[in-house]
C-alpha cells in the first residue's frame, strides 16, 4: 500500500479513535466516561456511551425550507434533547460523517481517474438526501448552510459558505490518495474540492498546507522538518520546543484551543503531529484524548503520522472502513503498512 494511502487510512483511523470522545472538553469527564484513555493508548476502538456528559446538541437546530434541504430525517428527532452523543449510532471503529463523505469522494475520483467538481455535489446531494446513506446523528455547520443555500433554490456549486471550521480539511488526504501525490493538478483540485464547501481563506490556506506536507511526506521526507517549513505561518520551532516540555493537553486545551476553529485547531493538530512523529498510535490517542474537536483534527493527525509511520495491525483490524479502502484501491487488506 502507497504511503498516500496510508495517509488516508490514517485520517480514518484517528476519526474512528476519538469519535466516542468527540467534543469533551471536561477532561475529567471524558476520563471518568472513557477510562481506556487514562489507562493508556487504546489497543481497539471504543465505542460511544451515552449520555454525553458536554453535549451541546440541545442548542442546535436545524429546519429544512422544504424537500431538497432535508437532510436529518430520522435523526431529527434527537436534536434540542439534553445528553445525546453526536454519533450515538455509531459502532467501535466507525468513521464519523464527514469521513464516511471523505471515502465517497475517495471512491468517485479513484474510479473515473479524474476530479470533477459537478460529479462530486451529485454525490454529495444524493448521499445527504437519501435516508440512510449513515447513522451518524450530528451534521456539520457546513451542511446545514449548504443545504439551505440549495433549497432556496442556489446551484450546488454556489452553495458554500465562510465556514472556518477545521472539518474543512478532511477531504485532503482523501484526494491526495485518489489522485496520488505527483498529480500536477492536485494543490489545485484540493483548494477547489474543499471551496464548495468552506470558502474561509484560512481554511483554504491550511488545506494547501497539509497537502503540501503530505506530499512531501509521501516522497520520504522527514516529518518534523516538513511541518515545520511547511506550517510556518501557524508554529514555529520556538513554539514546539517550548511546548514539548508540557503534557499534550496543556497545550491543546491550555495554550491552544482544543475547539474547531482553524487558527487555533490547524497549529494544535501539526504540534500533535509533530510530537508524535513516528509513533502512530500514541499520537492519534493524544489527540482524541485532549477532546475538543479531535475527530476533525484528526485529519491532520493522522494523514500526516499515517505517511510517515506505520499503522499498528490492531487498529487497522477494528477500523470498519478497512475493506472499502482496500477495494476502492484495488489491494487486499494484506497490502497495508502496519506495525
Amino acid at each position: 500500500m502507497t504511503a498516500s494511502t496510508n495517509a488516508f487510512l490514517g485520517a480514518l483511523v484517528a476519526d474512528a479513535m476519538a469519535m466516542p470522545v468527540h467534543w469533551y472538553y471536561d477532561q475529567r469527564a471524558l476520563l471518568r466516561d472513557y477510562p481506556e484513555f487514562a489507562a493508556g493508548d487504546p489497543a481497539a476502538f471504543i465505542p460511544p456511551r451515552s449520555p454525553h456528559a458536554d453535549s451541546i446538541l440541545w442548542r442546535s437546530s436545524y429546519t429544512p425550507l422544504n424537500e431538497k434541504g432535508e437532510i436529518l430525517h430520522d435523526q431529527a428527532k434527537y436534536w434540542g434533547q439534553r445528553g445525546i452523543h453526536y454519533h450515538q449510532f455509531l459502532r467501535a471503529g466507525e468513521n464519523t460523517l464527514n469521513y464516511q463523505l471523505a471515502i465517497e469522494l475517495a471512491a468517485l475520483v479513484h474510479r473515473e481517474g479524474s476530479y470533477d467538481p459537478e460529479a462530486w455535489l451529485d454525490r454529495y446531494v444524493s448521499f445527504m438526501r437519501t435516508p440512510g446513506t449513515h447513522r451518524d446523528t450530528y451534521l456539520e455547520e457546513y451542511h446545514r448552510h449548504f443545504f439551505t443555500n440549495l433549497a432556496s433554490g442556489r446551484k450546488p456549486i454556489s452553495c458554500g459558505v465562510r465556514d472556518v471550521h477545521i472539518g474543512g480539511l478532511v477531504p485532503v488526504s482523501a484526494l491526495v490518495a485518489a489522485l496520488g501525490p505527483t498529480s500536477p493538478d492536485l494543490r489545485r483540485i484540493v483548494r477547489l474540492h474543499v471551496s464548495l464547501t468552506h470558502k474561509d481563506d484560512e481554511v483554504l490556506e491550511a488545506a494547501d498546507a497539509l497537502t503540501r506536507m503530505l506530499v512531501r511526506v509521501c516522497a520520504g521526507e522527514d516529518l518534523r522538518g516538513t511541518i515545520l517549513e511547511e506550517g510556518r505561518d501557524w508554529i514555529s520551532e520556538a513554539k514546539v520546543r517550548r511546548w514539548e516540555k508540557e503534557p499534550d493537553h496543556a497545550v491543546v486545551g491550555g495554550v491552544l484551543s482544543s475547539a474547531c476553529y482553524i487558527p487555533d485547531a490547524f497549529p494544535a493538530a501539526l504540534y500533535l503531529a509533530w510530537r508524535h512523529a513516528g509513533d502512530f498510535a500514541a499520537g492519534v490517542a493524544s489527540n482524541a484524548r485532549v477532546g475538543g474537536d479531535n475527530c476533525h483534527r484528526g485529519a491532520v493527525v493522522g494523514s500526516l503520522l499515517g505517511a510517515s509511520s506505520s499503522i499498528p495491525h490492531g487498529l487497522l483490524e477494528g477500523l470498519a472502513a478497512r475493506g472499502r479502502v482496500g477495494e476502492i484501491f484495488r489491494s487486499g487488506p494484506e497490502s497495508f503498512v502496519t506495525a
